[in-house]
């Protein structure tokens, strides 16, 4: 794969006419990452992806790119609203998964002395795991509202703070979700997981401000040196799951239909303006929808277990809410001139910068939070959006800090019990509902997630804020 360099943080794989790419792809990664992401076929992804009709600007790959469904996770593009395809591909699987970031008013030292009691707590009210079924049995009519109205539906419910929407990218709900696009499978898969974790990937951890880089942007957003903060990561669980499944099923099919041929059937699209494109876009808002739902009830049960141990004048509010598996239309600027076009964010974080017009009011002069989950042994890291994002990325950066190494392979040799000993040894309890849990997620089988946000820091796409640090650890 040629792949070129730019400077020291961006790399570029030029357009080739006659392998079908309409456009290049640009790699945002340091020399080290790029021979990381070269032991798998995310750049070959990342190329296909630039095949896509109607695809503007070029296909983007973060730092923390590796390989996935159709699209490579950590992949970003953006089609023409009127000409250009939706590929469900490009957002996953897990739709709206994504990260929410909660503050406490606890120090560290406090909850190190009761942490083993505390995670105990939490696992015991926020289940995870596979299947699962959650605190909240909805009723048919309960869940469509839900899938219309998200963490909003929550909130009026009882299940938060009438604040938690306004710290929610979207305000916990995308508009024109419908209901009725999304089948009764996936409404079945969903009827009982709500407030529930998963398994995977997804996580749940109790963390510490181990670092303050920018003082200001850190006051904005109520983040002090030791301070407690609570990071979850979950998405849609099996109803999102269900709505990718169900159209790519469709897609293939109509792509024949729609006589567009790509090198991958993964890469399964059609055109946005076609009956079956706005039908994957409206369940696919109605499942993001229930994803925000999902972790506003997670944050209100989280607050539960906390007041448990610590008592009901403990406070835990919600810094800030943002998906990184999604496709939203925007407006953006393409060589001055304005562009309306989808895009599509797989494993990537919107990063909007200071003064967008979508961003709380709180959090206007600092730009939009970003969230970046490292792995249960290392740190997460809080950033806050960059002009430069509007420039190169669609607004958009990196969402983790990216598999080095499969599930098969990080379990390979291992045994759990070692692997929460040496977690323990560093500080850092772990509760999981499977062995799998611990050893798929091993911090090994991620890359270095410092230099990770290095790139997306120097390249200006992002601010760094401050460094968190795992003191325990819930994994499904």
């Amino acid at each position: 794969m040629e792949l070129e360099a730019i400077d020291r943080f961006r790399y570029c794989i030029p357009q080739d006419a006659a392998r079908g790419m309409r456009t290049e792809v640009l790699v945002f990664a340091s020399p080290a990452l790029v021979e990381q992401i070269r032991k798998d076929k995310s750049l070959d992804q990342a190329v296909n992806v630039a095949m896509l009709p109607g695809i503007v600007g070029p296909s983007l790959a973060m730092p923390d790119i590796h390989q996935g469904y159709g699209f490579p996770i950590g992949g970003v593009a953006a089609t023409d609203w009127n000409t250009g395809v939706v590929s469900p591909g490009g957002v996953g699987f897990d739709i709206n998964c994504g990260v929410r970031l909660m503050r406490v008013s606890l120090g560290a030292d406090e909850a190190r002395a009761r942490m083993r009691e505390l995670l105990n707590q939490v696992f015991r009210d926020v289940p995870c795991g596979t299947g699962g079924e959650g605190p909240i049995d909805l009723k048919l009519e309960e869940l469509e509202e839900v899938l219309v109205r998200g963490a909003q539906w929550a909130v009026a419910q009882g299940f938060g703070e009438a604040a938690d929407v306004e710290f929610a990218e979207e305000r916990g709900a995308l508009p024109d979700a419908d209901p009725a696009k999304v089948s009764a499978r996936a409404k079945e898969r969903g009827r009982r997981q709500l407030g529930t974790i998963g398994s995977g990937n997804h996580f749940l951890e109790i963390q510490y401000v181990e670092q303050i880089h920018d003082a200001e942007a850190a006051r904005a957003m109520g983040i002090e040196r030791d301070q407690v903060m609570v990071l979850v990561h979950c998405g849609s669980r099996g109803l999102g799951h269900q709505v990718c499944t169900d159209f790519l099923a469709q897609m293939g099919e109509a792509m024949k239909k729609y006589e567009i041929t790509l090198p991958d059937r993964q890469l399964a699209c059609v055109p946005i303006q076609s009956e079956e494109g706005q039908a994957y876009l409206a369940a696919m808002r109605a499942a993001a929808n229930f994803a925000w739902a999902n972790r506003q009830a997670i944050l209100h049960f989280l607050r539960e277990a906390f007041r448990r141990i610590f008592g009901p004048q403990l406070r835990i509010d919600l810094v800030y809410d943002v998906c990184h598996n999604i496709a939203k239309r925007e407006h953006h600027r393409r060589n001055g001139d304005p562009a309306d076009v989808l895009v599509h964010r797989k494993g990537a974080t919107r990063a909007f910068p200071p003064g967008h017009p979508e961003l709380p009011e709180a959090y206007r002069p600092i730009g939009q939070p970003v969230l970046i989950p490292g792995s249960m042994g290392t740190a997460s890291w809080v950033l806050v959006g960059a002009e430069g994002s509007m420039r190169e990325s669609f607004g958009s950066v990196c969402h983790g800090a990216g598999r080095l190494m499969s599930r098969t392979a990080a379990k390979k040799g291992r045994q759990a019990h070692e692997v929460k000993k040496q977690l323990e040894e560093q500080g850092i309890l772990v509760r999981s509902e499977t062995k799998d849990g611990i050893l798929e997620e091993i911090p090994e089988a991620y890359k270095n997630v410092d230099e990770v946000i290095e790139v997306v820091h120097s390249a200006g796409l992002a601010r760094k804020v401050a460094r968190l640090r795992p003191m325990g650890v819930i994994k499904g």
